[in-house]
This record gives C-alpha cells, sequence and structure tokens, in this order.
C-alpha cells in the first residue's frame, strides 16, 4: 500500500500546539504575578492599569490554552491516527493508496479495490454509544467534566463523516471522476475506547486488531465479498470456455490509479 501523509502539516500543526502551550503557560504565570501585584498597589491609576490588564490576559490565556489542548489532542496525542491506521490496513492490495491529511476535512482517505472510503477518528478512550446515527457517552459526571475541561468532546462523527465524503466526492468530480461512491468509516484508534453499538448508520471500527469489530476485518470481509460478487459462471457453449457451472474470477474491485490521479488533479496540497 502506498501512503501518502502530508508531513508539512503535521510537523507545522505539532510545532504550533507546543508553542501555544507555551504561550499560555506564560499568560498564566504573567496573570498570578500581576494579581500579587494588585495587593501591593495603593495608586489608583496603577491599580486601574494592572486590573485592566488582568482583564485582558486572563481571557486570552482561556482561550490559548483550551485552543493548545485542543491542537495537542489532535497533532501530538499517541497513537497518531495516520500510525494506526496504516498498521490496520497490513494485507490490504499493495495497489491501494492511503492518504493523510491532504483533503481536509477528510483527513483520511483510501482508495483500494474495494472502494473509495474517507475515514473518520476518534481518539477518546473511555465508554461511548451509537444508536443508528446517534451518539452518546456512557461516562459517569467526573469523566464528562474532565473531557469538558480538555476540550476532549466526543461530537457527532456521523456528522463529520458526512462532511469528509462530501468534499471527497465534490474533489472526485472536479478531477473527473463525479460517479465515484465514497464510502464514509468511523474509526478509533484507542484501544481503551469502548462503543456499544446498536445498528449504526455508518460502520463504526476499531483500530486496533485485538479488538471487534476492526478495520483489518472489515476490509478483508468486503474483500472476500466483492471476490465473491465478481466470479460468475461462464456459459458451456461458448468455446473455449469451462462447463457451466464453474466460476471464472476477473479482476476484482476499481481503477485505483484513475481514482487517485482524479483527487490529487483537484488537490491542493495546505502546507
Amino acid at each position: 500500500m502506498r501512503v501518502e501523509t502530508n508531513t508539512k502539516l503535521v510537523q507545522r500543526n505539532k510545532r504550533n500546539a507546543n508553542i501555544l502551550f507555551f504561550f499560555s503557560m506564560g499568560l498564566i504565570i504573567l496573570a498570578f504575578i500581576g494579581n500579587t501585584q494588585v495587593i501591593n498597589v495603593r495608586d489608583e491609576a496603577t491599580l486601574g492599569l494592572v486590573s485592566l490588564g488582568l482583564w485582558l490576559v486572563l481571557p486570552i490565556s482561556l482561550i490559548s490554552t483550551f485552543t493548545s489542548i485542543r491542537m495537542t489532542n489532535m497533532w501530538v496525542r499517541r497513537p497518531r491516527p495516520e500510525e494506526v491506521i496504516q498498521t490496520g490496513l497490513k494485507g490490504i492490495s499493495k495497489r491501494s493508496v492511503l492518504y493523510n491529511y491532504y483533503h481536509i476535512p477528510a483527513r483520511h482517505v483510501l482508495i483500494a479495490p474495494q472502494g473509495v472510503f474517507a475515514i473518520v477518528t476518534r481518539y477518546q478512550e473511555g465508554k461511548h454509544r451509537v444508536e443508528g446515527d446517534k451518539w452518546g457517552g456512557r461516562a459517569g459526571m467526573g469523566a464528562v467534566f474532565g473531557r469538558l475541561l480538555r476540550w476532549d468532546m466526543l461530537g457527532n462523527p456521523n456528522d463529520d463523516a458526512g462532511q469528509a465524503v462530501a468534499h471527497v466526492k465534490a474533489l472526485l468530480a472536479k478531477g473527473g471522476a463525479p460517479d465515484v461512491d465514497v464510502q464514509p468509516l468511523i474509526v478509533f484508534t484507542d484501544p481503551r475506547a469502548q462503543v456499544e453499538m446498536i445498528n449504526p448508520t455508518i460502520p463504526v471500527l476499531y483500530a486496533s486488531t485485538e479488538k471487534e469489530p476492526n478495520l483489518s476485518e472489515y476490509m478483508r470481509e468486503l474483500a472476500q465479498k466483492l471476490s465473491e460478487e465478481q466470479a460468475q459462471p461462464v456459459d458451456k457453449k461458448k468455446p473455449g470456455t469451462k462447463a457451466k457451472g464453474t466460476e471464472v474470477k476477473r479482476e476484482a474491485g476499481i481503477d485505483i490509479e484513475q481514482i487517485a490521479d482524479a483527487l490529487e488533479e483537484a488537490t491542493i496540497v495546505v502546507v
């Protein structure tokens, strides 16, 4: 499998997350020092300036802290989504192509004999529940409060998957492949995640092969189904063919190179 990762974007966002973290810490320290100085200030004019500075610094530090946490979760936190997806796809056709971070909001796009997939990932550990297209949590109040503080809520993966699919379809249409079906997948990358699944409208999978359903088995089952569909009986009356009832397998799958070329043709690389 060929893997294409926008490493420049990944490294830039990692660097920005670290810079923002230290910037936030600096603002918090500055606010703390300013607060201690307020106690010792006797001049009203100076007191007013220090108080105004605190009112400006505190909300900025709060926003930058939450943004830093969010960026750290997305770009620094391990396991990295592109790494576990690649591991979960071991054994897939060598002709397949996996694109990482070239088509945001479709962060991961897989083109394989089984089809074209827009993969949405979730790193959140803990217990989750999906029924149809409705998502909810099964965590206690303490865990929910902790996720709020970490800006770590699950959101609605189905909505994100719908946006990712629409984006990839638009790119393919722009690149000259308007009739390609794009399938959504939701993959949990943290092996500690536990998802109660009740007839999900979009396949929900684990990246870890030690849990079920997982990405590796899902792709293998699709390949097997595709292979069976491509096997067709041959009429024995035609010369040079086998007897009726036997099966002749044709090459299964889609034209990977053509679709990959169409997608790359319409892609504007963000670095």
